[in-house]
């Protein structure tokens, strides 16, 4: 064999055992990233101005707290439980900020901590009742699904909006980054990414195994130059329809803000010792708790992951609407999170999901909000397309790991 065919040979197993991955049933993102490349085709051939650099800055902002709070729900998921009071966490953790903010004077790291930490102690509270008391995680979060809405009316004095003022937090969901600060935020993102995907190439050969072919590591680096390059490109465009007097360019805020949950959620989940446990208890709960790990600790802890991450969607959510109100977190924002990270493919059976997948999820609940109603649709088509796009990826969940377990047991 020449030294051509064997690099060859070596650029194309990774693939070669991707596809094999997909045939046996885990296809992971790639449905979500399929429908996500028809919608956004399809929307802009019916309506280009959803291409224009306003809609997608707005499509940004219009689904960073639903993404935010799928990327807590994904750790629920993982170990096959669910958390039905995220949504209405994320409107009491809202309503904390806001009081104490407006009513109260707090400055706004102070109200943002207070937010941060209602949200774990609402998160280990609920955890604890799931794995101590053993109730099962459908009643626990239903019961607080319906006790938020009250503790919610009680904060805001049943049923006053409370204006947010506060120019930092204000920034979060309607400021957006200086353009050259965009580019090098795009900048370290790929010197990182391909940081990581170099140690973690030589790493490998150190160890003794096969090793990332270099051709695909490069293509993996320069695919996410390419793409955040023209993403940012996009965005610093000239966005305001009177640039004369106001300036709009630049990444909203909130991008980089998903970004960094993003980075830190998947390391936790794919780099630390607590991950690799999630995904055990995750596959099979009994077995990981002969195997000596704290099986109800693991669960303390999503509930407090998701709770949290639901008291930072609180916060974008206020930050979007400028005020507070006992309908924050309310009405569909917990079944359109849900939707998020189970469109993005992550299983509702447990052990398999990662916080990539809210995100591709969110992306894709958001284009079918905002490229509807662009096309003139009622709030009504839009739920009943939503719900339709849910099921079809719950039914492929539920196949692939139908057909995964048949090739198991081949």
């Amino acid at each position: 064999m020449t030294t051509t065919e064997t690099a060859q040979e070596s650029t194309f197993s990774p693939v070669q055992a991707y596809l094999d991955k997909v045939r046996g049933g885990d296809m992971g993102a790639l449905p979500a990233v399929f429908g996500l490349l028809v919608l956004c085709t399809a929307f802009t051939v019916l309506r280009p101005v959803f291409l224009t650099p306003g809609n997608l800055a707005n499509l940004f902002t219009q689904g960073a707290a639903v993404t935010v709070i799928a990327m807590g729900l994904v750790f629920v998921l993982l170990l096959g439980e669910i958390d039905l009071s995220a949504g209405y966490t994320s409107g009491v953790c809202a309503a904390v900020l806001a009081v104490l903010l407006t009513n109260h004077g707090v400055p706004w790291y102070l109200a943002v901590l207070a937010c941060l930490v209602t949200g774990v102690i609402i998160g280990f509270t609920l955890g604890f009742l799931r794995a101590k008391v053993g109730i099962p995680s459908f009643v626990v979060t239903l019961a607080a699904f319906l006790a938020f809405q009250g503790i919610a009316l009680l904060l805001v004095k049943g049923g006053a909006n409370i204006s947010i003022r506060d120019t930092v937090i204000l920034s979060i969901a309607n400021k957006n980054v200086p353009p050259l600060i965009g580019w090098l935020l795009a900048a370290g993102c790929v010197a990182g990414y391909a940081i990581v995907q170099l140690v973690r190439a030589n790493n490998r050969a150190r160890l003794g195994l096969t090793r990332t072919p270099v051709a695909l590591v490069a293509a993996r680096i320069i695919g996410l130059a390419a793409l955040l390059g023209v993403g940012v490109w996009v965005l610093n465009l000239e966005r305001s329809r009177n640039a004369a007097f106001v300036s709009l360019k630049g990444i909203p805020i909130v991008v980089p803000l998903i970004a960094v949950l993003l980075v830190v959620g998947t390391f936790v989940l794919a780099r630390t010792k607590y991950g690799r446990h999630l995904y055990a208890v995750g596959g099979n709960a009994e077995a990981a708790r002969r195997a000596g790990i704290n099986v109800d600790l693991m669960r303390m802890s999503v509930f407090a992951v998701c709770s949290t991450m639901a008291a930072i969607g609180g916060i974008i959510a206020a930050s979007r609407a400028n005020s507070v109100d006992p309908n924050t977190g309310g009405s569909t924002v917990l079944l359109l999170a849900v939707g998020a990270a189970v469109i993005g493919g992550t299983s509702l059976f447990g052990g398999k999901g990662r916080v990539l997948d809210a995100v591709l999820g969110g992306a894709v609940v958001a284009v079918i909000e905002n490229g509807m109603g662009l096309l003139g649709y009622s709030a009504g088509v839009k739920y009943v397309v939503t719900g339709l796009v849910l099921l079809l990826a719950a039914g492929v969940d539920a196949l692939s790991r139908r057909r995964g377990s048949v090739a198991g047991l081949r």
